[in-house]
């Protein structure tokens, strides 16, 4: 079954919902009380996280970000598209919506941030342009 990129938040958030006592929260993620999260509280929670599962060693200052798994999970999703033959542009606006970009155009830079991404799109493209 597919669904668009309205039902798929729909859905997320009336799980939210469900598993909150409070209802209908402006945020998308928020915390077990249902408030927004604090992001230096969450940074602070990745890093000592990082530390236990041995992701960096105790003291330095280099490591991943949480930013790097999210740039990961949209080109990861990108990929198994186009590897699977999926209709990216059709999938584009679920990946968009769940990393919470507010227009899908600013998710199309995860096509150029890899290499293999790009080639993929530019096969598209030139098959495309042979079809006319």
């Amino acid at each position: 079954m597919r669904i668009n990129c309205i039902e798929f938040k729909t859905i997320r958030a009336q799980r939210r919902d469900a598993y909150l006592a409070r209802q209908n929260t402006a945020n998308f993620l928020v915390s077990e009380s249902g408030r927004s999260l604090d992001s230096s509280n969450v940074r602070r929670t990745f890093y000592r996280l990082s530390r236990q599962t041995g992701l960096r060693e105790a003291g330095d200052r280099n490591g991943p970000r949480l930013h790097d798994f999210r740039h990961r999970f949209a080109t990861e999703s990108l990929l198994r598209w186009h590897r699977s033959g999926e209709d990216v542009a059709r999938l584009l606006p679920v990946l968009a919506t769940y990393l919470g970009h507010s227009n899908v155009r600013d998710t199309f830079w995860y096509l150029s941030a890899c290499p293999e991404l790009m080639g993929h799109a530019t096969r598209r493209l030139e098959k495309r342009w042979e079809v006319r």
